[in-house]
């Protein structure tokens, strides 16, 4: 199965799914230097395996798994992370007020607007508050196209995630992802979720009233 999802100038992106839960794994692969990230080392550490060597196809530089970035807390986006450390001693990164959660110590804490790099390539982290009170999407900004927003399970195609039906977190969410994420980058911008399908900001921003009208 090919896993690359895009091209691009400067990295590639490649992506499988895991477990039963059809999470969505990312890996984001410098072609200059060879340094990779992770995005949600989900479940799965022999297809995530796979996917790094996949990789290596990528670039002519020798790849080297430089960081392992968690969107949020929940258990299904990190089964692996505690093996995929162990095997590769990669640093990790998380939001703030997810981090203590996490099944492995966090190398670095980030807050709303800080960016996350390594040799080749940034993210900029984006605090969206209401699934969990640390979810962090993470925004790459190609120098010659769209913005790539992984967005974990804050946005998906037809809404937002899941707030458990709390009227509060369900407002604090939709608030963050209006504000934070369709204000702050154009129409053309591609959403990679944490599960299913990958989507655009302009295909989903008529919805967001819609979305706030019925409340989830």
């Amino acid at each position: 199965m090919d896993t690359l999802i895009h091209d691009l100038r400067d990295i590639t992106i490649r992506s499988i799914s895991v477990s039963e839960m059809n999470n969505n794994v990312y890996l984001l692969t410098a072609k200059a230097s060879g340094a990779q990230l992770l995005i949600d080392a989900a479940d799965d550490l022999p297809a995530i395996q796979a996917m790094l060597q996949d990789a290596a196809a990528d670039t002519a530089a020798t790849t080297k798994l430089a960081q392992i970035a968690t969107t949020h807390q929940h258990w299904d986006h990190v089964r692996a992370l505690p093996a995929l450390v162990a095997a590769t001693g990669a640093p990790t990164v998380a939001g703030k007020d997810d981090a203590e959660a996490l099944p492995v110590p966090v190398d670095r804490i980030l807050e709303h607007g800080d960016t996350c790099a390594v040799d080749g390539f940034e993210l900029t982290a984006v605090h969206l508050r209401g699934h969990t009170p640390g979810s962090i999407a993470f925004v790459y900004q190609d120098p010659e196209g769209p913005a790539h927003i992984f967005s974990g399970d804050s946005l998906f195609p037809g809404g937002v995630g899941n707030t458990q039906n709390d009227p509060e977190r369900f407002t604090s969410l939709l608030d963050d992802v209006t504000a934070r994420l369709f204000e702050a980058y154009p129409d053309d911008t591609l959403v990679h979720p944490g599960h299913g399908s990958p989507t655009t900001l302009g295909a989903e921003r008529p919805h967001l009233e819609e979305w706030r009208a019925r409340g989830w």
